[in-house]
């Protein structure tokens, strides 16, 4: 098999193309978004490994003895061994993978990718705001609330709408009496009063995780859970990740990277409880790895890679690929994976699908300078 290309049933395609169109959410629900951003450029020839594809084998040598451990999702692809609660999830329903997929940038520089990323721009420093805070303008107010779980707010959440960022701290945590004292401080001031209720709301919501630091990938599931949780929770999250540039010593740094992925999202899961029902969460990264790996067992940048949905809405136990193989003539620029799913489309695909919005009015609002959006299979359950 040298391609591979999973478009659903044609009932669910036909679902999603003819369904009645809506232009922008008119009443609050239950929905949650978050997504996952793979800092380093993630290799998703190992995440997800197509070991159907005759070329695979000889052109990931030793890599490839990863792929045969992992958990197989069907005969063509292989999950990474280290993602053993993300396989469980995928078994559920709850999980589906898009491979061979970039976004528009096709350089390899790490800052360029990543804001073309995270603007939705089709090249680096175009738009100075970012795709989820336009996205924030298509919701109803209710659902507008979205918090970085990050020290900063990142570019992605960047723009006119106000967003809130929340890490925490490794200092000493003040006492009920200095927060008080504070408290007392502000409280005549008609601008940083509210400013100061919100920070203390977000403090009760973290609870005892500041204990930790946030410095494990399950504490940083667990809280962004809790500050997506319940009816006051915020309703869209960032969630930062980095190390994902594996140049040298590529299994065991990756194997690590992946388990403390696998690890968060288990968190962020069990976390939200019966919200996770109602979830989305997108993981993503800024272009992939070369296919083949370089001489200190690691691999360098590429182009396409592989992104996950995961979620109780996702309509999940799939893989959608148009695969290019992985021959020589096939690989882009004879070294890296060729994409063939546009990222930006698959973004607005799953955000329309599963807000009930127009996905041609989502795509020209989130990504503007982009292609018209190309209609996606089912990614959402209805």
């Amino acid at each position: 098999m040298n391609r591979r290309h999973f478009l659903g049933t044609a009932a669910a395609a036909s679902a999603f193309l003819f369904a009645p169109a809506v232009a922008f959410a008119t009443a609050a629900t239950d929905r949650r978004f978050v997504f996952v951003i793979q800092r380093g450029a993630a290799d998703g020839l190992a995440t997800l490994a197509p070991v159907g594809d005759p070329a695979f084998g000889a052109l990931r040598g030793a890599f490839a003895e990863d792929a045969a451990a992992g958990a197989k999702l069907d005969p063509f692809f292989s999950l990474h061994p280290s993602l053993v609660e993300t396989a469980k999830l995928y078994q559920a329903k709850e999980a589906l993978f898009v491979h061979a997929v970039a976004s528009p940038y096709r350089d390899r520089s790490h800052f360029d990718g990543q804001n073309v990323l995270e603007s939705g721009s089709d090249a680096a420093y175009k738009l100075k705001d970012g795709w989820m805070n336009r996205l924030l303008g298509l919701l109803p107010q209710a659902e507008a609330k979205a918090i970085a779980v990050s020290s900063t707010v990142p570019l992605a959440l960047r723009g006119p709408r106000d967003v809130a960022s929340y890490a925490p701290s490794a200092l000493p945590q003040p006492t009920d009496d200095l927060l008080a004292r504070v408290a007392d401080l502000y409280r005549g001031d008609a601008q940083l009063m509210p400013l100061w209720n919100e920070a203390m709301a977000t403090r009760k919501l973290t609870g005892d995780l500041t204990a930790a630091g946030g410095q494990n990938a399950a504490a940083t599931g667990a809280l962004a859970a809790r500050l997506l949780a319940g009816p006051n929770g915020n309703r869209i999250a960032f969630i930062e990740t980095g190390g994902w540039d594996t140049h040298s010593g590529q299994r065991a740094r990756l194997g690590l990277q992946l388990k403390g992925l696998d690890a968060m999202l288990a968190a962020l899961k069990a976390g939200l409880g019966p919200d996770w029902s109602n979830t989305l969460v997108l993981v993503a990264t800024e272009f992939g790895r070369t296919a083949a790996p370089n001489g200190t067992g690691g691999t360098d940048h590429g182009t396409a890679s592989a992104a996950m949905l995961l979620g109780g809405a996702v309509d999940g136990g799939k893989v959608v690929a148009d695969w290019p193989g992985l021959s020589r003539s096939a690989l882009y620029e004879g070294r890296d994976l060729k994409p063939t799913t546009d990222l930006d489309a698959l973004i607005a695909g799953a955000l329309a699908q599963h807000y009930a919005l127009d996905p041609a009015r989502v795509g020209g609002a989130l990504f503007p300078n982009g292609s018209r959006v190309r209609a996606l299979p089912k990614l959402i359950r209805a």
